[in-house]
């Protein structure tokens, strides 16, 4: 299957060459499990938050890039209006398109996923009497990294409805879409900005202050040119049993909110705020103050961080990275599950990542939290170091460096 090298070297840049490699492997491998050729590839990236930690629930601002660690699918229609499914390591899933209603049942599962995305596109227009798929995806955005491998999936979903069905629609359609399927079909609250990331590519400041329309601005920065790397570490500790921990982050913050008579602290007067901590301590208990100072804090960093990338100010920028770090763990403490004593690898991961920096660069907790991954942003001078002693002291393979990719979710060939 012949792709154009001009085509992915404007995804890849200068990966082209072995990502065309794994294009090739996939097609192969398509033909070998559905009988036929794939008529096209499409991709969709994970992606990075790098400035507005636990910002976007509360209709803050945010700061995320698309990275170049993806999901492609290989693609081929059909006739009978089966949108048929294979994700590699996932088990084979089939719905009729015939059939997009909600069911209960399928909650939680990659056929509800499926069916929620259906659903949408054929409000938006897709006509499924024009036959259905065969897909097969294969993904390197791992699952519970912090990379948003569910978005991922949904817009990869979005970009093949969109296109094969002809609907025509955006980058920031195709991200609603994702939440919507994830909301009702599949079961779990989610904001935008995981799908939003990964849909428009590149690196993009969010302001969520009307999340029904976000405030979208595309920023043109290459952090190869001052010279710095981008690095998720694995700090070791999974995701399981942390529901409560993760909860109770927006429940601390609609506390003081609704104090205010209102749902979100992006609607709390920052003044007002302050005056009423004595109240707020006592009625509320120290934590969910403390969480409200992040965000408070936080979202002014977001922002001040798109600026300082707009105007090329990186040794600012860098100081705000910094910032956010030391804020999302004195403050909004999502760093250490309450209780923990023998386990606490994230911290552990960030107290490394900070000696071996050594004033240099930045490093802060990266996405939910407590467990998951750090984002460190290092000078390429120190990198080949960096890796060999993070990984001397964390653990092998724990360390990846990630490249912002240009291109969301996209029509390859």
């Amino acid at each position: 299957m012949m792709i154009s090298k001009d085509r992915l070297r404007a995804v890849y840049g200068s990966d082209a060459e072995k990502e065309n490699a794994r294009l090739e492997s996939l097609a192969a491998f398509f033909a070998s499990r559905f009988g036929r050729e794939p008529e096209r590839l499409y991709r969709a990236p994970g992606r990075v938050e790098i400035g507005g930690n636990h910002t976007d629930h509360q209709h803050g601002c945010v700061l995320a890039a698309s990275v170049t660690m993806d999901a492609v699918a290989a693609v081929r229609r059909r006739s009978d209006g089966l949108l048929r499914l294979e994700s590699e390591g996932y088990s084979f899933s089939e719905i009729d398109l015939s059939d997009t209603a909600l069911r209960e049942e399928e909650k939680g599962t990659t056929i509800g996923l499926l069916r929620g995305m259906a659903a949408r596109f054929k409000e938006l227009g897709a006509d499924y009497s024009r036959g259905g798929l065969d897909i097969y995806v294969s993904s390197r955005v791992p699952a519970g990294s912090g990379l948003s491998s569910s978005a991922a999936f949904e817009v990869l979903l979005g970009c093949t409805l969109d296109q094969e069905y002809e609907v025509g629609t955006d980058a920031e359609t195709i991200a609603k879409a994702g939440q919507f399927a994830e909301n009702i079909y599949f079961g779990k609250p989610s904001g935008l900005l995981d799908q939003i990331a990964c849909a428009e590519g590149g690196l993009v400041a969010v302001d969520f202050n009307d999340p029904a329309n976000p405030l979208i601005r595309r920023l043109e920065t290459d952090f190869d040119r001052f010279g710095h790397e981008l690095y998720i570490i694995d700090s070791g500790a999974g995701h399981e049993n942390l529901t409560g921990e993760y909860a109770a982050i927006p429940s601390d913050c609609q506390k003081i909110s609704r104090y205010f008579g209102v749902n979100v602290l992006r609607d709390v007067e920052e003044d007002a705020f302050m005056s009423a901590v004595p109240i707020l301590r006592e009625r509320f208990g120290d934590r969910a103050v403390l969480r409200a100072i992040h965000f408070f804090g936080e979202n002014r960093r977001a922002k001040a961080e798109a600026g300082a990338l707009q105007r090329g100010d990186f040794d600012a920028f860098l100081e705000l990275v910094r910032e956010s770090g030391r804020s999302s763990a004195l403050y909004l403490q999502n760093v250490i599950p309450a209780g923990a004593i023998a386990h606490q690898e994230m911290m552990l991961t960030l107290a490394v990542c900070e000696k071996l920096l050594d004033g240099k660069g930045a490093v802060r907790v990266h996405g939910g939290g407590f467990g998951g991954t750090a984002l460190a942003i290092v000078p390429k001078d120190m990198a080949d170091d960096f890796v060999k002693n993070a990984e001397l002291y964390l653990g092998s393979g724990r360390v990846h460096r990630i490249r912002i990719c240009p291109e969301g979710g996209c029509l390859i060939r």
